[in-house]
């Protein structure tokens, strides 16, 4: 008799009004994510399907030289940015009153837009007539450096750009993550004698390992997307020589070269996949 009730077929009841209305509702939502996302990726690897596009990109010198400033960019200024970060988090877990005016200033760089902080010290750093080489002649009687006119110094001073407009938002998440450390357990450590080299090593470190790790990889893949800090300093030169990965699209869009813009947005996916993964992983544990 189990069995026979086991194998009835289940008759689904009727969607009452409420959950009518619930799917409709969500149909809009759907329609914009169809629209703006699923669309324009869909007709942008629709652009890049001809193998022929990837050859014509890999015979390209700047895609080579494109895909080292890439690499360079995100494992230097991701690792320095978040060393800076853990440092500076300390800083501000302090409860001193002038801590939150110091901290209002820092957190200016990231408030603010990016198109006009970042103009402004193109302009700072301009080889004729900027602020920076006028004071050093007028220090030194000597000419400043070309600053964007140097490949090297040029990619540095865009690495630095980044490090300070990203470096406040991940410093308050890893002071977030220092709050949230019971002090008893420094106040302990310090009734037992320890270092503030031994409360970060046995104590601090432990704690935040992996919400540093988290943050880590997260950043990668915002910095494998970061176009502002190349393209407003540098704007790629000089030659080409510091476009990363996010800004040679550009190049080839102003080249009237869309396939090879496609194409080279979708060899940025196996650096983006696997960290996606990995973050994803992680999360879900």
């Amino acid at each position: 008799m189990a069995e026979a009730v086991a194998t009835l077929p289940k008759v689904r009841r009727p969607a009452n009004s409420w959950e009518i209305w619930g799917r409709l509702l969500v149909v809009p939502y759907l329609l914009i994510f169809v629209i703006f996302v699923v669309y324009p990726v869909g007709y942008g690897l629709y652009l890049a399907r001809d193998p022929q596009n990837y050859v014509r990109l890999f015979d390209d010198p700047i895609f080579f030289r494109t895909a080292i400033n890439t690499l360079v960019f995100v494992v230097v200024a991701v690792n320095l940015k978040m060393i800076i970060a853990l440092g500076l988090s300390g800083f501000f877990a302090q409860t001193r009153w002038w801590i939150n005016i110091v901290a209002l200033l820092f957190i200016l760089p990231w408030a603010v837009p990016s198109i006009p902080t970042i103009l402004s010290v193109r302009f700072m750093f301009n080889s004729e007539w900027g602020v920076i080489n006028t004071l050093i002649f007028k220090l030194t009687l000597k000419d400043g450096p070309n600053w964007l006119n140097d490949p090297t110094i040029a990619l540095g001073l865009s690495m630095m750009m980044h490090i300070w407009k990203s470096l406040p938002f991940w410093t308050l998440i890893l002071l977030a993550g220092r709050l949230a450390i019971p002090s008893e357990q420094y106040e302990a450590a310090s009734v037992d004698g320890a270092t503030r080299w031994q409360k970060f090593r046995f104590i601090t470190w432990p704690s935040m390992k992996g919400l540093y790790l988290t943050s880590t990889i997260l950043s990668m893949i915002f910095t494998l997307g970061d176009f502002n800090s190349v393209y407003l300093l540098t704007g790629g030169g000089p030659a080409d020589l510091t476009h990363v990965l996010a800004t040679l699209g550009i190049r080839y869009l102003r080249l009237d070269q869309i396939e090879l813009a496609m194409a080279s947005i979708v060899v940025a996916l196996p650096f983006v996949l696997p960290l996606v993964y990995v973050m994803m992983k992680r999360l879900s544990k």
